[in-house]
């Protein structure tokens, strides 16, 4: 695993399921973390829990000032921005397309996809003056699958996923590691949501098949780390045993 020790990262949808367990991941690794999302109690909570290496700053992923005031809180607590983990997500509408309601498909792609690039785009000018940066986006095999119901999911994974080979592909060379995780299904109130709908397979999966958050939370670690270079660009997936081996998760 790389040494986190003192590196600020950042992250969105920090409130609770993967982006909560990261943050106490990553600060056990030695990390400050800027946790970022609406419900405020949520982060202060976790903030109050964590102490002083957490920084608890109530943001709104769709609106690109908050996110770059947001970061530039993290700069003045902590000094920089070393990584930044775009987790923030929703899965509504589940629907099919002429049953969805335009205006939540649209919120979807706006957190979604929207939040990904404001996200990127504030955290670039910092990491850039400082050398270079990592930038990770919690991605999914919906990006790469289209699923019945899910197609504001699939389609805004799907801009995420290859908004990650633009990062590369523009700033691979100057120190901006972009790299995606697709997690597979975790145990998250994102998995409640879609057990609730009754829409396709997934939501007749069985509970106990679902990962917990600290798998992902832990392989977001390793991906900080040189280790994971040969998926710059790309998605690196738990689901692949030879992942989960080097992550040091599960079976």
């Amino acid at each position: 695993m790389p040494d986190m020790t003192a590196k600020t990262v950042v992250i969105t949808g920090a409130s609770r399921g993967i982006g909560a367990a990261a943050a106490r991941v990553f600060v056990g690794a030695g990390a400050n973390v800027v946790l970022l999302a609406r419900d405020r109690d949520a982060i202060a909570e976790l903030a109050g829990e964590i102490g002083p290496r957490a920084l608890a700053v109530p943001c709104d992923v769709t609106r690109y000032w908050e996110v770059e005031a947001a970061l530039g809180a993290g700069v003045a607590a902590f000094g920089g921005i070393d990584v930044l983990i775009s987790n923030a997500g929703v899965i509504d509408p589940i629907a099919d397309v002429d049953a969805a309601d335009p205006e939540v498909w649209g919120q979807a792609i706006d957190i979604n996809l929207k939040g990904v690039f404001h996200g990127a785009h504030a955290a670039l000018p910092l990491m850039l003056q400082q050398g270079g940066g990592t930038l990770i986006t919690v991605s999914s095999g919906a990006a790469v699958n289209p699923i019945e119901g899910w197609s504001a999911y699939c389609a805004s994974k799907a801009g995420a996923k290859m908004f990650t080979a633009c990062l590369h592909t523009e700033y691979g060379a100057r120190g901006i590691r972009a790299l995606g995780l697709s997690p597979g299904t975790v145990a998250t109130d994102m998995q409640r949501e879609i057990k609730k709908s009754g829409v396709n397979a997934i939501s007749q999966l069985d509970w106990s098949v679902h990962i917990p958050p600290e798998w992902p939370a832990q392989a977001l670690i390793w991906m900080c780390g040189a280790a994971a270079d040969p998926w710059l660009g790309n998605d690196i997936s738990l689901r692949d045993p030879e992942i989960r081996k080097a992550v040091g998760v599960g079976p």
